[in-house]
């Protein structure tokens, strides 16, 4: 094909991509939640989209340009529908819909708690908040004789009538939510393109795979040697492992192994006392086409961090866990960890003055209403949205978010200040996974945390505190999928279409139909299983904890918190160290986001990997130079193929029995 055909977009592609998009967020739901099988998505290198890219290129553009040229796949379109399904599969689970509705029917089934809760939400609990006994019945043990029916059977049992005003004004908050994480990524997506020249990692893969096959040569790279060695390491440890879980006869090799045998658990090394070490090839692959100052920063810092138990118990610093207070961070533990809180805010501010002269520009095209964008951006603009609807969907959506929370109850200044620290929050861990390459990612601290290490929660009305507690747990706590980092990697995928306003409906179709889609089937399932019975023990775990912890603040006041506050601004005052000299010097080794990332759960995963990554990379470079690290890279997408391959294949055995072999964590 032409270069110019390789741009463009068709619109039976485009409606291609819709049923796929269909598809996947019904699916998704009940391959996850229900069989417990590997995640369709699982992190933000989704397995369906790979599966797809992988369709397209080896087997669909092939075959069909044998057929008839109209057939085959421009790249620009194999690289929508990459988009469009990543965005399906993150928010049909984890990214949104996996706990969404048990999490605004919790008031009702919180058992011994719901007269509480129902108290403090008395004012809007009609409105966002289905809590009518019957209703709340059913939801609990499951339709009466729904395990017989099948999903269609189901949904027109379902009493729609009780569900139709809360998904109504949970729909309008979900619409301007995702303008506002739109046009967010609008403005800061060319800035991070064109002017920082990010490599964007996790779309190294996709990136490389079409390349190759527009210049005829992917077949070739795929039988070389060095992808044939990383593929095959992958494919032993996985078929010799998935083997083992259905026939324990077989032998297995060990993929974790624990720290706690070798290290004491008191001392200077005491942090590591509960260290872990995974091999996952694939993460060993993703951290090699990282940024080797990335990936060392990211091992480091980890390590680094993991002293300091060790060092304040060696100065006699025993810090009770309790100085914590109430948190909502799914994985804060202990108090020097709210080093994050400081860390984010920091980098932040830096983001943002990196970004200082690119804002200025943008916001002279929007006093100009759009006139003049061929003059401020010769070049063009990179993304799906241009100048003035990036500012006007940031706008929009900001202003309607803020009126939603005071429609529902929250006064004007708590709910503005929340959504701030959220959508910061949300930039920078888009920033992380974006440019860190993480497949797998998760908060230290929630957004409140911040909040309420410096405020009186005697000052916030009981339901300001309830409902930005549930708000959060809705969109802006569970990061392993989220919406916002998949939006910067579409925007990234667009810069080579000449169809900006296709892929743009593309990414909107996508996700509109994500969200009522992957909604509908967890209701179905919900129905179907009910929640004290739900597969998914997670779901029903993690929301009890959110809703609980929100009650407990309401009920027993929780003034500053001075060691958090202490180590928040340590964790400040180490960002601008680290910023200073990531500014200042060229020898400077090490990146700003390994320190916002050191107390994340999944770095406790990943480090490993990134250590391996960044000295294989390290040793390419030193004896071998860029000529061997363009050959070498392919044994790394080697281990990436490898893992994700043998992912969908214990995929699919995993829909026909009765227990699953998971590749990656959940």
């Amino acid at each position: 094909m032409s270069g110019d055909s390789n741009r463009h977009i068709r619109f039976w592609v485009l409606i291609i991509g819709v049923v796929l998009c269909i598809l996947i967020s019904w699916i998704t739901p009940w391959n996850n939640i229900v069989r417990q099988n590997s995640p369709l998505g699982g992190g933000h290198f989704p397995l369906v989209s790979f599966f797809i890219l992988m369709f397209c290129l080896l087997l669909w553009n092939p075959l069909a340009g044998r057929i008839s040229p109209f057939l085959r796949l421009s790249l620009s379109e194999v690289l929508l529908l990459w988009a469009m399904s990543a965005i399906a599969s993150t928010l049909s689970h984890t990214g949104f819909a996996r706990t969404f509705i048990a999490n605004i029917t919790a008031p009702g089934w919180l058992q011994g708690q719901e007269r509480q809760i129902l108290k403090v939400i008395s004012e809007v609990r009609r409105e966002i908040f289905p809590v009518q006994e019957d209703l709340i019945g059913e939801l609990l043990y499951g339709m009466e004789g729904a395990y017989g029916l099948n999903a269609f059977q189901i949904f027109s049992r379902i009493p729609w009538d009780h569900w139709i005003t809360p998904l109504l004004f949970w729909g309008v908050f979900l619409v301007f939510l995702v303008t506002t994480l739109m046009g967010i990524t609008g403005i800061f997506s060319h800035h991070w393109i064109e002017n920082e020249r990010m490599s964007f990692p996790l779309l190294r893969v996709p990136e490389i795979f079409v390349e190759e096959s527009e210049k005829g040569s992917l077949w070739r790279n795929l039988f070389g040697p060095f992808f044939i060695c990383g593929l095959l390491i992958p494919v032993t440890l996985h078929l010799l492992n998935g083997l083992h879980t259905y026939f324990p006869g077989v032998p297995q090799i060990p993929t974790l192994l624990l720290a706690q045998p070798y290290i004491p658990k008191e001392g200077l090394l005491q942090g590591f006392y509960r260290a872990k070490i995974y091999i996952y090839p694939a993460f060993i692959g993703f951290a090699s086409l990282a940024p080797r100052q990335v990936s060392l920063s990211f091992w480091l810092f980890f390590v680094l961090t993991s002293l300091i138990p060790g060092v304040l118990g060696v100065f006699g610093m025993h810090i009770p866990d309790a100085a914590l207070g109430t948190t909502f961070g799914p994985v804060l533990e202990r108090v020097e960890e709210m080093q994050a809180v400081g860390a984010y805010g920091v980098f932040a501010l830096f983001l943002i003055w990196l970004a200082r002269h690119h804002i200025k520009a943008v916001f002279r095209v929007v006093a100009r209403s759009g006139r003049g964008s061929d003059e401020v951006f010769p070049e063009g603009y990179s993304g799906f949205l241009s100048p003035l609807g990036s500012f006007m969907a940031a706008t929009v959506g900001f202003i309607g978010l803020c009126l939603w929370f005071v429609c529902v109850g929250v006064d004007f200044l708590s709910s503005l200040v929340f959504l701030v620290v959220a959508f910061v929050i949300y930039l920078v861990s888009s920033r992380i996974v974006c440019q860190g390459g993480l497949p797998y990612y998760t908060l230290t601290a929630a957004p409140s945390d911040g909040l309420l290490s410096v405020l009186h929660s005697g000052h916030l009305s009981p339901l300001s505190i309830y409902l930005c507690a549930v708000v959060q747990k809705v969109a802006f706590l569970d990061m392993r999928e989220s919406l916002q980092p998949t939006l910067f990697h579409a925007s990234a995928l667009s810069k080579g279409t000449s169809e900006k306003r296709r892929f743009l409906l593309g990414i909107v179709a996508a996700t509109a139909l994500s969200l009522v889609i992957s909604t509908i089937s967890v209701i179905i399932i919900t129905y179907k299983y009910g929640i004290l019975s739900f597969p998914d023990t997670w779901v029903l775990e993690s929301v009890s904890r959110v809703h609980e912890k929100a009650l407990t603040l309401i009920q027993h006041p929780e003034g500053p918190k001075r060691w958090s506050i202490f180590f928040g601004v340590v964790g400040a005052g180490v960002m601008m160290l680290v910023i200073a000299g990531y500014q200042r010097f060229i020898w400077w080794p090490l990146h700003p986001i390994g320190y916002l990332v050191a107390y994340s759960s999944a770095m406790k995963i990943l480090w490993f990997s990134f250590f391996l990554g960044w000295l294989f990379n390290v040793i390419v470079m030193r004896y071998g130079g860029l000529q061997l690290y363009h050959k070498a890279r392919w044994f790394f997408i080697g281990l990436i193929w490898g893992d994700v391959a043998m992912a969908l294949l214990w995929l699919v055995i995993g829909l026909f029995v009765p227990i699953s072999y998971h590749v990656f964590p959940l």
